[in-house]
């Protein structure tokens, strides 16, 4: 059943929000990928305030760089693969793997050794590859169209179709624990959920991967979630702060650590900037804490940024989210 045409129009803000958050997140937040904080400081003396050059230059850091010459305003795979999920959601109308295995092969960015979940995929070039393994977060990065397609109370569909558009480069129990734990995040917020209510979801769509899909580390990335939740709550979050108890380096951290911040904080903007000057695996704490904020708060996404992702990659976001919005049941 699709939404009732005055719902469908009420989430779209919400949705194309959602999918800018994303963007602008991941843009922003390239600035700083793999820097440690006391890097971060080195590069950008007076912190990251928005871009940090002119649109389409080459970002300082990366002139040096064999793999590729990343430009101010550029978005990364993060961003590429979002979109690949959200053409094979609307295609079928549903989620299937194969699908998505479909789209992401059209992908280009990052493929190489160094990043082994993405190589290993399009080395094999196998559309219905399923994954045994790898438990970065390249997955939860990129299923928000699957939280904007299904409304919150279908658990168990969000649960399965995160893992859908998870396993063709991800495999592993941590994996998939966080994109489920995102994509019930993601529904909870177009839906207008307040932030505990939108936590509480996230936390319930992770435990619910760990006991369909156990791994070595049971339950681990649900604890991991309620822990860094909690504590971000009792103090203020400063780059400071977040980087000597949650640096984003490592699967239990990035994600946990971007749902806190989507959860305690009220604005797109202000999580992306903080994700920003933390350093780490910056762009994407930073895509995922804007989508679910983006979602939340639209209102908080920065125009100026978004036009400067427009101009720089073309990507055309509101069609696809309100393409999405139209299809959630």
């Amino acid at each position: 059943m699709r939404e009732p045409p005055g719902r469908s129009a009420s989430i779209l803000p919400k949705a194309i929000g959602c999918l800018k958050g994303i963007a602008t997140g991941d843009a922003i937040g390239k600035q700083t990928e793999n820097l440690s904080r006391e890097d971060v400081s080195r590069w950008y003396p007076d912190g990251v305030r928005g871009f940090e050059g002119p649109p389409g230059s080459v970002i300082p850091r990366y002139l040096g760089n064999t793999k590729r010459k990343w430009r101010f305003g550029e978005t990364t795979d993060d961003t590429e693969r979002t979109i690949a999920v959200a053409r094979a959601i609307l295609g079928d109308r549903e989620v299937r793997h194969e699908s998505v295995g479909r789209e992401l092969l059209k992908c280009e960015k990052c493929v190489h050794p160094g990043i082994a979940s993405l190589w290993e995929f399009h080395q094999e070039g196998d559309p219905a590859r399923v994954a045994q393994r790898h438990d970065g977060c390249g997955a939860a990065i990129r299923v928000a169209p699957v939280g904007i397609l299904y409304r919150s109370h279908r658990l168990d569909e969000i649960v399965a179709a995160a893992r859908e558009a998870s396993i063709s480069t991800h495999g592993g129990p941590l994996a998939i624990a966080a994109a489920a734990a995102t994509a019930a995040a993601v529904s909870a917020a177009v839906e207008g959920a307040p932030p505990l209510e939108v936590m509480a979801a996230a936390r319930q769509g992770a435990i619910q991967a760990e006991l369909l899909w156990p791994g070595s580390l049971n339950h681990s990335f649900s604890r991991a979630l309620s822990d860094v939740h909690d504590d971000l709550r009792r103090r203020e979050p400063s780059p400071a702060v977040i980087a000597a108890r949650y640096f984003p380096n490592n699967p239990l951290t990035i994600v946990p650590l971007a749902l806190g911040l989507a959860t305690i904080m009220e604005s797109a903007e202000a999580s992306t900037l903080l994700a920003a000057n933390v350093g780490g695996d910056s762009d994407s704490v930073a895509s995922i804490a804007g989508a679910i904020l983006g979602a939340r708060c639209p209102e908080t996404i920065n125009d100026e940024w978004c036009s400067v992702v427009e101009q720089v990659n073309g990507h055309n976001l509101e069609p696809l989210a309100s393409q999405l919005a139209a299809l959630r049941s």
